[in-house]
């Protein structure tokens, strides 16, 4: 509930919002017109003197509706929900979009690692970026995520994303997210993975693009950077005697 407040990092952090009011300002009007009734009989019919209770059978067309309007009412509130959460619930773990970047999510006791996919935005080559505790996104891409769990279940939790999703040991589970604010933020677990639950906070950094890129190439393994240079210089060599 408290995550309502947070910032709206991810493009579907909005949704997910708008559907939680939708429920609770469905489900507290229903609330205070019950409460309102409830105390309206207590005090309107309340016990007096010389009075006799009279019990109502529920048989009379009045005393029907009564309870039948109000039942069918709600329905329509619960369809209304229905209806939102599946448009919600397609947005966030149905529908998948074109994906601009990968990352590899790792969960283990009692740690996270984040595999990035380098300057090719290929997931396994030689210029992938591997950090500890440490997810670093370019703000307003649209990122493909696999998440991976070594040991036990974990869950995978961004608050500012809206995002929660378990981890389960050998299983590959895939999904998305595209961050649209600048900042950083936690990464929580959110499943009792051991004694060392509480102690495996990390951490996830939105860049704009010209700093993401020069993170990308300061972290760029020396090997991938070499190899990389060296295409480069041999793509050069070629186009020059092409020229010449």
């Amino acid at each position: 509930m408290l995550e309502y407040f947070l910032p709206r990092a991810s493009s579907f952090a909005g949704s997910i919002d708008h559907l939680f009011d939708l429920i609770t300002y469905l489900v507290m009007f229903w609330f205070l017109l019950t409460m309102a009734f409830f105390f309206y009989v207590v005090f309107r019919f309340r016990a007096k003197a010389g009075q006799k209770a009279q019990y109502v059978t529920g048989e009379k067309h009045k005393e029907k509706m009564a309870v039948e309007i109000p039942h069918y009412l709600i329905l329509v509130c619960d369809l209304v929900i229905l209806i939102y959460t599946f448009k919600v619930w397609h947005e966030v773990k149905i529908d998948m979009p074109e994906f601009d970047e990968e990352v590899r999510v790792i969960s283990q006791q009692w740690a996270w690692t984040f595999e990035h996919a380098g300057a090719d935005g290929i997931l396994d080559t030689d210029d992938d970026i591997v950090t500890i505790n440490e997810l670093v996104l370019k703000k307003d891409t649209q990122y493909k995520y696999e998440l991976q769990a070594l040991d036990v279940m974990h869950s995978f939790s961004i608050p500012v994303f809206r995002l929660k999703q378990d981890s389960i040991p050998g299983r590959n589970i895939y999904g998305h997210f595209k961050p649209i604010l600048e900042g950083e933020w936690d990464i929580q677990c959110a499943e009792m993975c051991g004694y060392g639950h509480g102690f495996m906070p990390a951490r996830v950094k939105i860049l704009p693009a010209d700093e993401y890129d020069a993170w990308i190439a300061a972290n760029t393994p020396a090997d991938a950077a070499n190899t990389a240079y060296a295409n480069n210089d041999e793509s050069e060599l070629k186009e020059a005697s092409n020229n010449g």
